[in-house]
């Protein structure tokens, strides 16, 4: 039998799991997957803490996958043993896709996801064998109460972007979900931050955990070459086209503080010969995934989003993000910002700073530690633009 020579052999990985690997965009493990793996294949309970784009979600799907293989759960019908619960259903859907992907060289394991803003009753169908459930508090709670779903056999629980999680208010919903669970199962909790909220829910559920803090975060937003442009508030959407146009953008992440910003942004790109789409919680699920999904493959020139969906859109390499409007946290800025420069490749962010914006840009770099030149613009002519 061959040997594999992957660089995921050494982490304790199967063969048959390694194979999966096999054509994928996986060449070396990242810091947080050279340290999680090895733990959730012990059956550990963990706490990641690393940067968004770091590579976590194959950090814990790998292992799942392999435990699942070896140890054959015995499970009924609508007993689902893994189970990973995220914020939104961008990420359950991003999520999904990288199971899926690395199930297709096993093709043993039956991967699902359900999210709100969907109909639900292709979900509750879709329930019959589920082994790995991702899923969001809300809609999860709604197929349990149609008896669509158990978690009575829960063996591995994930919450993914925790932070995220708590942010959005869904504690009191994980709170119900984690009181259907078995109190012997392993437990595996991801986020970019550790703030105090959680900290609280590890002291709920994770035990002894294994504590794996990735701390290269300040290096990686070094691969990201920042820029800001002072402009006022009447150049500021031509400055946006200008940009675009004269730096030749292909693929562009364009930010906006509302829905309604990022429709407006993305009609007067389109009246400008500037291919866009907007993606935002307003929008139904079939078109925010369909704009996504054209961004992702090319044919989509800019896609503006708002902050709900940043961590949602999962691009390995993205060269530009432009802050049309800031962020209301430092947190959300450097979110955005981490769409580009992900996993050692370079990438640049652009923010336009209007004069109303310029204490709150100098907050945000403050936090940062780190100062962004902010460039002039009255030279540039707008004209045509």
């Amino acid at each position: 039998m061959e040997i594999s020579t992957s660089p995921f052999a050494a982490l304790g990985l199967s063969e048959v799991i390694l194979k999966s690997l096999d054509g994928l965009p996986y060449s070396q493990p990242t810091p947080i997957q050279e340290q999680a793996i090895p733990a959730v294949l012990f059956g550990k309970d963990v706490l990641g803490i690393a940067q968004t784009g770091s590579g976590k979600t194959v950090a814990y799907a790998l292992p799942i996958l392999q435990r699942f293989l070896d140890e054959q759960w015995p499970m009924e019908n609508r007993h689902v043993p893994i189970l990973v619960l995220v914020p939104t259903r961008e990420l359950a859907i991003q999520v999904e896709a990288v199971f899926q992907e690395l199930n297709f060289g096993i093709e043993k394991v039956k991967i699902g996801a359900v999210f709100g803003g969907v109909s639900i009753n292709p979900q509750m169908i879709g329930m019959q064998g589920v082994q790995v459930l991702i899923a969001t508090p809300g809609r999860l709670l709604d197929l349990i109460g149609s008896k669509a779903v158990h978690l009575g056999s829960v063996k591995v629980l994930v919450l993914d972007e925790a932070d995220r999680m708590l942010d959005l208010g869904f504690k009191e919903e994980m709170d119900r979900l984690l009181a259907l669970m078995p109190r012997k199962r392993q437990n595996l909790l991801f986020s970019a931050t550790l703030n105090k909220a959680v900290d609280e829910i590890t002291q709920l559920v994770l035990h002894k955990p294994e504590v794996i803090q990735v701390t290269d975060e300040p290096q990686d937003v070094v691969l990201i070459k920042q820029r800001a442009f002072r402009v006022t508030e009447e150049r500021k959407g031509p400055y946006l086209r200008y940009l675009i146009k004269s730096m030749d953008m292909q693929q562009v992440l364009v930010f906006t503080a509302s829905g309604h910003s990022a429709d407006h942004v993305a009609e007067k790109l389109n009246r400008n010969g500037i291919d866009a789409a907007a993606t935002h919680g307003k929008k139904s699920n079939h078109a925010r995934q369909q704009a996504l999904a054209d961004f992702k493959t090319g044919k989509l020139r800019v896609l503006v989003a708002t902050d709900l969906l940043s961590r949602g859109i999962d691009i390995e390499l993205l060269p530009y993000v432009i802050n049309y409007e800031l962020p209301r946290s430092p947190k959300d800025y450097i979110h955005r910002i981490g769409r580009t420069g992900r996993a050692q490749n370079t990438g640049e962010a652009i923010s336009i700073i209007t004069p109303e914006d310029q204490h709150h840009f100098k907050v945000i770099q403050k936090k940062m530690k780190q100062w962004v030149t902010l460039e002039g613009t009255d030279d540039v002519d707008l004209t045509g633009f």
